[in-house]
C-alpha cells in the first residue's frame, strides 16, 4: 500500500488540528525543515514529497499529468492518515495544488496558504519544453540554475539543490507537464477558504502580481510580501513565512475568543486578560484556541447541551469556583434554573451526595445573585 502513497513525515500531536504542507518542484519536504518543527508545537504537520522526489514513488504520475491528479495523490495520503478536514500550506507546484484543492474539494480544506506560486505559471511552452529536455538530458543541466531560480542574493541550501540532483527525470517532467496545463484564474473567485498569499519580493518565477491577481480574486484573501524572498521562501525567509502563516491559522483562536466572550461574558473574559502574564500567556492562548476555538465550535453538540456536560464535569471533580463561572454561562446558553436543577441532581446519583450538595450551594448562591441583579 505506502508504494501508491506519496512518502510523508508526520509531526506534532496526533489529536491537533491537521496541516498539510506541499513542497515545490525539484525539493523534497526539507523545504519546511525551518518552519514545520514550530508549526508542530499546535498542529499535526504533515509534509509531503512530490511523485519521484524525496522518498516519493516516481511511477505516481506519467507523461500528461495534471494538478489535479497530484491533489487526488494528496487526499488519497489524508484518507490513509485518517484526516479528513485540514489546513493547507503549498510552495509553487504544491501552492498549485492547494489552490486546486480549495476550487475543487472546498469541503476537505479548513483553510489554504499559497506561497510563491500562481493561478497559471506563464503559458504552456516553456514547461513543455523543459519536460522535454529533462527527458531526454536527465536533471543535471538544472543544477547550474537552481541557486539563482530558487534564492536571492548569495543564500543556498544544499539539501535542496541535492533534492534537485536527485529527482526522478520522468516523474519531474510529469510534474512540468502539471504545471504547463495549469490555470485556475477563472475558478478563483469561488473558493471559500480562508486564503492568505505570501509572495517573495525578489522572485522571478512568480513575482507578487501572480499572488496579487490572485488576492484579488479570491474572497477576503490576505496578501503579505516578504522583502529578501525569492521562489523558496520558507527556506529563505523562515522567520518571516511562519509569522504570517501563524497568524494566518489562528484564526480559531480569534473565533475562540468570540465564542469564550460569548459563552462566559465580557467581564469574566476581560478580568482573566487583565491578569495575564508572560508565563500565563501560552495557557490563555491554549484555551481560546483549543477549548473554545474548536470543542465548543464543533456544531455536534448545541451549546446547552455542552453546558450540561461541563456542569457534571465540575461537579465530579469538585471545581466550584469554575462551577459557579459555568452556572452563569448556562444561563447565557439557555438553560432554567429548573434545568441546572435537574443536571445537579443526576450528578448526586453518579457524582455522589455529598459533591452534589456542594454543588446546589454554589449554583443558588449564583442564580440569587442573577435575580438580585
Amino acid at each position: 500500500m505506502t508504494d501508491k502513497l506519496l512518502n510523508h513525515r508526520a509531526e506534532g500531536p496526533a489529536t491537533a488540528p491537521p496541516l498539510l504542507l506541499g513542497p515545490s518542484l525539484g525539493t523534497s519536504y526539507a523545504l519546511w525543515d525551518k518552519v514545520a518543527p514550530e508549526l508542530s508545537l499546535t498542529h499535526r504537520v504533515i509534509r509531503w514529497d512530490l511523485p519521484g522526489h524525496g522518498g516519493s514513488p516516481a511511477g505516481l504520475i506519467g507523461p500528461g499529468a495534471t494538478v489535479g491528479d497530484l491533489a487526488d495523490l494528496v487526499l488519497a495520503l489524508a484518507d490513509s492518515l485518517g484526516v479528513e478536514r485540514f489546513a493547507y500550506a503549498g510552495v509553487s507546484l504544491g501552492g498549485a495544488v492547494g489552490l486546486h484543492l480549495a476550487v475543487h474539494h472546498p469541503e476537505r480544506i479548513a483553510s489554504l496558504a499559497v506561497i510563491c506560486s500562481s493561478a497559471h505559471f506563464n503559458g504552456s511552452k516553456p514547461w513543455q519544453e523543459r519536460a522535454e529536455r529533462v527527458r531526454r538530458e536527465g536533471v543535471e543541466w538544472l543544477l547550474d540554475s537552481a541557486n539563482s531560480r530558487w534564492f536571492a542574493g548569495d543564500f543556498s541550501v544544499p539539501e535542496l539543490v541535492r533534492d534537485q540532483a536527485e529527482a526522478d527525470p520522468q516523474a519531474y517532467a510529469a510534474c512540468c507537464d502539471a504545471l504547463a496545463a495549469f490555470d485556475l484564474r477563472d475558478a478563483l473567485a469561488g473558493i471559500s477558504a480562508p486564503t492568505l498569499l505570501i509572495a517573495g519580493r525578489q522572485d522571478p518565477a512568480t513575482p507578487p502580481p501572480h499572488l496579487r491577481e490572485i488576492a484579488d480574486a479570491v474572497p477576503r484573501a490576505t496578501l503579505v510580501e516578504l522583502p529578501g524572498a525569492s521562489h523558496l521562501a520558507p527556506a529563505q525567509c523562515p522567520e518571516a513565512v511562519l509569522t504570517a502563516v501563524r497568524a494566518h491559522l489562528d484564526g480559531g483562536a480569534r473565533r475562540g475568543m468570540e465564542v469564550r466572550r460569548e459563552v462566559l461574558g465580557d467581564t469574566h473574559v476581560d478580568r482573566a486578560q487583565a491578569r495575564q502574564t508572560p508565563f500565563t500567556a501560552r495557557f490563555q492562548d491554549f484555551i481560546s484556541r483549543y477549548a473554545w476555538g474548536e470543542i465548543w465550535t464543533d456544531p455536534t453538540l448545541s451549546r446547552r447541551e455542552r453546558s450540561m456536560i461541563t456542569l457534571t464535569a465540575l461537579v465530579a471533580h469538585g471545581h466550584y469556583d469554575e462551577l459557579a463561572m459555568h452556572v452563569r454561562a448556562a444561563r447565557r446558553n439557555g438553560l432554567s434554573p429548573e434545568e441546572i436543577g435537574a443536571v445537579l441532581l443526576q450528578t448526586a446519583v453518579y457524582c455522589g451526595v455529598p459533591a452534589a450538595n456542594s454543588a446546589f450551594a454554589t449554583a443558588q448562591r449564583v442564580l440569587a445573585e442573577e435575580t438580585e441583579g
